[in-house]
């Protein structure tokens, strides 16, 4: 799970933990003027630059199948990179470098930050290159955007993120394409005909792509059940969840707070400007699906999960420097990140739990102090069993050898503007949304600090987090 800590300026988690913070105008003026600022402290390092989000975008996120479905990656991508430049007024020759997450590839356009890049644009002599780490993968695109600047190499990246799930990779059996392989070989009609002779029907079958641990062979799903159970998360408690989820974000729609959504045209189709899976239903309703994953006595359902999502997202970072010479008004501070892995089968979705408490002693910060938690709703069951396990003072010592539980995060702070379960989830897009939402929602609501936190699945060390705290001075 991925989790992200920043700090508002207010003028504007496989597992991970990242920082950042956001401040005021008035706030950004007095540190500029080195006097102190009527806030709790700024997380500055003495010596080391100042990192800031200047601003974020994202293309409505749609349900996979529906009006994105005859596009591909790159397209969404473009079309997010061309909304942080329209957003921004950036001129494309002040970027120093491009990264980018995704999860599916599409074995075209491998490298998508660069076929993206070309397409919204930018010159051919702006670097780019494209990383992938599940569902954070716009996580550590950002991270990595953090550590060129810090290290001197750049003064401004854009990061982002792009997922396609309406049309994925999906391959022939590995008998059918040694096959293949073996004919494009052959020199002779002899050995063509040979090969073709070799082929049974068993070969054509196809492999299709699903969302599982290379390492377990379980999908997330299960895992999400497993978890569930494994916490007494019930049911009902899952369903309530979702359907505040959506509820939140359909509030959060109709009142014009998901600034980031950037309109885009489909070619073809008309201008989308919404996402479309946001969707509240009753408790009935919910409780008459079935389970999706362990059946009959599950208790992950689709209305209870995040869905097959289609979306791209992009954020402007920069060293606070260039920033302010270039006449902008960041919104945020990006001061700190971690990453962590736990257990691929029995703790694959528990991040948040493990990296929350790591960013926080980090930046000397309690819980208290965390004015707006986003966290990647991944399947209700994973949220519930996260708070749960921050909870308990059993947890806590018998696995992560502490003393005293973590302690949630209070609702009335946590994904108030809807989640991944409502909004949807495109693997690798997810975390520049989270991200940029933590700097609105501060804001909006006057907070100083938020923290991010996301699941995400594999990779050779098995679950990774990332939390990033944010804040406004």
């Amino acid at each position: 799970m991925a989790s992200m800590l920043l700090t508002s300026l207010r003028s504007s988690p496989l597992t991970s933990v990242q920082a950042a913070q956001f401040g005021k105008a008035s706030q950004v003026s007095a540190e500029l003027n080195n006097t102190s600022p009527k806030s709790k402290k700024t997380l500055a390092t003495p010596g080391v630059k100042n990192i800031v989000l200047v601003d974020g975008v994202r293309t409505p996120f749609l349900q996979s199948g529906t009006i994105y479905a005859n596009l591909m990656p790159h397209d969404l991508a473009r079309a997010a990179l061309q909304g942080l430049l329209n957003r921004t007024g950036l001129p494309k020759d002040a970027v120093d470098y491009i990264v980018y997450g995704t999860v599916i590839q599409e074995v075209k356009t491998s490298n998508v930050a660069r076929e993206a890049a070309l397409g919204a644009g930018f010159s051919d002599k702006t670097p780019a290159h494209t990383v992938t780490m599940a569902c954070i993968s716009s996580n550590q695109a950002m991270t990595t955007a953090v550590g060129l600047i810090a290290a001197g190499q750049c003064d401004a990246v854009v990061a982002g993120g792009v997922e396609f799930m309406s049309d994925v990779p999906i391959r022939h059996s590995r008998k059918m394409r040694k096959t293949m392989l073996s004919l494009n070989k052959a020199k002779t009609l002899g050995a063509r005909l040979s090969l073709l002779g070799s082929i049974r029907l068993a070969h054509l079958a196809p492999e299709l792509p699903a969302v599982a641990e290379f390492s377990t062979a379980e999908t997330m799903g299960h895992s999400a059940d497993r978890l569930a159970a494994a916490f007494g998360v019930s049911r009902l408690e899952q369903d309530e969840f979702a359907l505040r989820s959506h509820m939140l974000a359909k509030k959060a729609q109709d009142s014009g707070l998901l600034s980031d959504v950037i309109s885009f045209k489909v070619p073809g189709k008309d201008i989308v400007s919404k996402d479309n899976g946001i969707r509240p239903s009753t408790m009935e309703q919910m409780a008459k699906l079935k389970p999706a994953f362990i059946k009959p006595h599950g208790t992950v359902t689709a209305a209870n999960s995040s869905f097959l999502t289609d979306g791209a997202s992009a954020v402007l970072i920069m060293s606070e420097e260039k920033a302010l010479a270039m006449g902008y008004k960041p919104k945020a501070y990006l001061r700190d990140f971690v990453y962590v892995s736990q257990d691929p089968k029995d703790q694959l979705l528990l991040g948040p739990t493990y990296a929350t408490p790591k960013v926080l002693e980090k930046s000397g910060l309690t819980l208290n102090d965390i004015d707006v938690f986003e966290f990647h709703e991944a399947f209700a069951g994973q949220i519930m069993a996260n708070l749960k396990a921050m909870e308990s003072d059993w947890f806590a010592q018998t696995y992560m050898g502490r003393k005293t539980k973590v302690g949630a995060p209070p609702m009335e702070k946590f994904n108030t503007w809807g989640g991944s379960l409502s909004l949807g989830h495109p693997f690798a897009a997810t975390g520049c949304r989270l991200v940029t939402t933590v700097a609105h929602r501060l804001q909006k609501e006057g907070g100083q600090y938020g923290l991010v936190a996301a699941c995400a699945a594999g990779g050779q060390e098995g679950c990774r987090s990332l939390v990033m705290l944010c804040c406004l001075a």
